[in-house]
């Protein structure tokens, strides 16, 4: 009356697991097994110990954990505990939104932190999701256990096996060698690109691809959307900038979630002509600079999905106040400050400053006929009179 087994099953059986007792689909049972795996892995992420002075116990614990999980816990157990969905939890859905939190945030060594993640686990996730799909169930239960603890190794404040990664493999051994790699690969994907906007006979090529396989065009299409991206995020993790760092980690946030919609449609219209190459379209979009397309639908869809517009806003006044430290004057900073502060400070829901009251409309000329480098310069009133005049001419002309 019992499934066949493996030799790590144990000999009785849990009724709910046994197929003429089951009450319920046995995707619903993953489902609310790899739902209790996330909150497990969320609580333990935000709320579990952050660091211990040993720092050899948490990758002791984790492989004793691993290991007896694979010997001692039944195959009827297992299958439906560690499953493709278990796996791309630990591996994109946890990891999306903690980048996206992470780019909110006005810290910034957890930016570094998740891109460390994603060049070492995305990119794996994402080169090998299909081997458990070819290989036997048996066999696929042990790949599951052992890709979604990994993932969470990679990544667990206690473990931090991804910053391990870099800093042991990537940073001596790879870091050097890709730099000038990126560059030749940044320049001909610009020549690319102009060469794709001025020649009229690639069509052909399109058309050439289109009928190939379609295993091949997805391999063509994830390594587009991986190989420029993996080399340029080292890069960019081996330098004290930080905006690379929150480019690479954006595009990585919304690649991730772009390529598991590929995987969800290609299941019913992969074989449709033209579905790879809206992919690898969407890929360009998201990864080249000159499109900042990851940057728009991340500020769009992610954040206001994660609800996190308020810390973004605050992060993005936390840059411009930098920037603006980097740029100007300290006494020209200061005053910009100041002026941006009392424009903050009114309570009125106004965004247009040409609708204040007079009294803040006379601050804000006062306080940039203190920045006017005529009058700085200690030139005439009527040169400083005229520059005023100037300005507010030009700030009732409308953009182009």
């Amino acid at each position: 009356t019992t499934s066949h087994c493996s030799w790590r099953c144990f000999e009785r059986y849990p009724l709910f697991l046994l197929p003429q007792y089951h009450i319920m689909p046995d995707w619903i049972i993953q489902f609310l097994c790899s739902l209790a795996a996330l909150i497990a892995v969320s609580v333990a992420y935000h709320w579990g110990p952050q660091s211990m002075q040993r720092k050899w116990i948490p990758h002791l614990v984790t492989a004793i954990c691993l290991v007896l999980i694979c010997v001692l816990l039944p195959t009827d157990y297992a299958k439906y505990m560690f499953t493709p969905l278990t796996m791309v939890t630990m591996a994109t859905f946890f990891p999306i939104y903690e980048s996206v939190r992470a780019i909110c945030t006005p810290l910034e060594d957890d930016d570094k932190e998740w891109l460390q993640y994603w060049m070492c686990g995305g990119v794996l996730f994402m080169c090998t999701e299909w081997v458990g799909h070819v290989m036997k169930e048996h066999n696929a239960v042990y790949w599951y256990e052992v890709t979604s603890f990994f993932f969470v190794w990679l990544y667990h404040p206690l473990t931090k096996g991804a910053e391990l990664i870099y800093e042991h493999i990537t940073k001596r051994f790879i870091a050097r060698r890709v730099k000038p790699l990126a560059t030749k690969m940044t320049n001909a994907l610009s020549a690319l690109y102009q060469t794709f906007m001025n020649a009229a006979h690639l069509w052909v090529l399109w058309i050439i691809f289109m009928f190939l396989p379609a295993s091949f065009k997805r391999i063509v299409a994830v390594a587009i959307g991986t190989v420029y991206p993996e080399i340029s995020s080292i890069v960019a993790a081996s330098t004290e900038e930080v905006a690379d760092d929150t480019y690479w980690l954006t595009y990585w946030s919304v690649y991730g979630c772009l390529f598991l919609i590929m995987e969800l449609l290609e299941v019913f219209i992969g074989r449709v002509p033209g579905f790879y190459t809206l992919v690898i379209l969407a890929t360009v979009y998201l990864m080249l600079p000159m499109f900042q397309g990851a940057d728009k639908l991340f500020r769009k869809v992610l954040v206001p999905l994660a609800g996190l517009q308020e810390m973004l806003m605050l992060r993005d006044a936390i840059i411009v106040k930098k920037q603006m430290l980097h740029d100007l004057h300290p006494e020209r900073a200061e005053t910009v400050r100041m002026a941006i502060a009392k424009f903050y400070a009114d309570d009125s829901t106004t965004i247009d400053p040409m609708d204040l009251p007079e009294s803040c409309k006379k601050e804000f000329l006062s306080t940039w006929s203190d920045m006017n480098p005529f009058r700085r310069n200690g030139n005439s009133t009527e040169e400083a009179a005229a520059a005023d005049e100037e300005v507010g001419v030009s700030e009732q002309t409308p953009l182009v």
